[in-house]
């Protein structure tokens, strides 16, 4: 690919300059910098195109995008003709990304991030491979697992086990035993089989786990067609908010800083257009620098619970990015490091040992044979190298890390995932034995 050249700053009548106060650690402090209107970025490699169609589920792993679109980040760096449509489901999502834009579909967005691997082999995608690279990661913590108020005498936090008996009842009564996820083979699906797990609970034999769009959460529990469900916020907010039920466990505590969501394009968009794709990516790496500074959150709040993005009143989402968790049983966490973050702490580097990570956790529960080869795939899907050279681009190389891999990672069940041997991991137990 083409590098740019040297930053450029093309100014119109009136416009003030872009200044970068740059972080002075790579990890936990949020780099500042200040748009002020009337500026725009322009490289000696101008974008090869101006638009492209992106598109975003309305949950708060998606604040990123939206920012980017809304405060004038894409149209800084050369691309005003970006739209960012919201979807209602994560399937939605996968049908419009087969599509592309030109066939009335999407060039990229946000995603969850095994869904990319899993469309660029086909495995979701109806066996059509569908060439996707993820850019960047756009957020890691901000799931979480609720269960419906029928479970509120029993106070569940990390520990499930009080509900292996409460579920056998219900099965001997001949009822069906319903736990959701936004999708199969994601992270959400994993966190809610660890959860279960550690409880002596077995996921595919003690209860059924079931698909629900993300909006469509709180709805379902209140039918009382589910026990409990993992997602992202905003909807455990609500959920407890309509008195439906309460928070367990947020999956920072099962793993802290865990990655999440992808901002992800069509390989062959990036490919066609590599200067556009910079840009897209510089203004996106902006974006996530100011949804995680301080100042900006009154502001983040007003923008993304607006009925165009999210959609959903600004208090049902501002506790929990804040780091405020009030579980829903009298338990109230303040400033939870758990809480999600977009920049800091390294939260938007595609690590690649996290990508092996889920390839791996596929193979555990059976989706994906061992012998599958690994290292050729996210070669090619995470495209950590236009990372790196973008982040340079803004000024950003201080948070460039050192390596690929974020090194061993720890869970809460006692389980570690060292990317340096993966067999080890992959030959853990699933369910703990009561």
């Amino acid at each position: 690919m083409a590098k740019f050249n040297r930053r450029q700053f093309i100014t119109t009548a009136g416009a003030a300059v872009l200044t970068h106060t740059l972080s002075n650690s790579t990890n936990s402090t949020v780099a500042k910098t200040q748009l002020n209107s009337g500026v725009y970025a322009g490289y000696s490699d101008s974008p090869e195109v101006t638009t492209a169609t992106l598109g975003f589920v309305p949950v708060t792993s998606g604040c990123p995008l939206i920012i980017a679109q809304a405060k004038g980040f894409f149209a800084k760096h050369g691309l005003p003709d970006i739209r960012v449509v919201k979807q209602p489901s994560w399937a939605v999502m996968r049908d419009k990304l087969m599509l592309g834009a030109a066939d009335e579909g999407l060039d990229g967005g946000h995603l969850l991030f095994p869904m990319v691997y899993l469309m660029a082999t086909g495995e979701i995608t109806y066996g059509r491979k569908i060439p996707m690279y993820i850019l960047a990661r756009m957020n890691v913590n901000g799931q979480g697992i609720s269960v419906a108020n029928t479970y509120k005498n029993l106070n569940l936090s990390l520990d499930s086990s009080a509900l292996k008996s409460a579920f056998a009842q219900k099965t001997q009564a001949g009822e069906t035993v319903r736990c959701a996820v936004p999708y199969r083979r994601v992270t959400g699906d994993f966190f809610l089989r660890w959860w279960l797990a550690y409880g002596g609970i077995d996921p595919e034999r003690d209860l059924s786990i079931i698909v629900i769009a993300p909006p469509q959460m709180v709805a379902s529990m209140r039918s009382g067609s589910m026990e409990a469900f993992c997602v992202v916020d905003p909807w455990h907010h609500r959920l407890i908010k309509q008195g439906l039920g309460y928070s367990a466990v947020t999956t920072g505590e099962l793993w802290h800083n865990h990655p999440e969501k992808a901002f992800t394009m069509r390989a062959e968009w990036v490919d066609k257009y590599p200067q556009a794709a910079k840009a897209m990516l510089a203004a996106f790496l902006e974006a996530q620098i100011w949804c995680d500074q301080p100042e900006n959150k009154a502001e983040l709040f007003e923008i993304v619970s607006q009925r165009q993005w999210i959609g959903v009143k600004s208090e049902l989402i501002r506790d929990r990015l804040l780091g405020k968790f009030d579980y829903g049983n009298g338990r109230v966490v303040e400033n939870s490091p758990h809480a999600i973050k977009y920049w800091r702490d390294s939260a938007s580097y595609p690590y690649k040992s996290h990508d092996l990570w889920f390839l791996t956790e596929d193979m555990r529960w059976g989706y994906r044979s061992p012998d599958f080869e690994t290292k050729p795939l996210i070669d090619t899907v995470n495209r950590e190298d236009i990372w790196r050279e973008v982040a340079k681009l803004i000024g950003q190389e201080s948070a460039i890390p050192a390596s690929t891999s974020r090194g061993v990672e720890k869970f809460f069940n006692g389980l570690e995932f060292d990317p340096e041997n993966p067999q080890a991991y992959l030959n853990a137990p699933k369910i703990r034995i009561m």
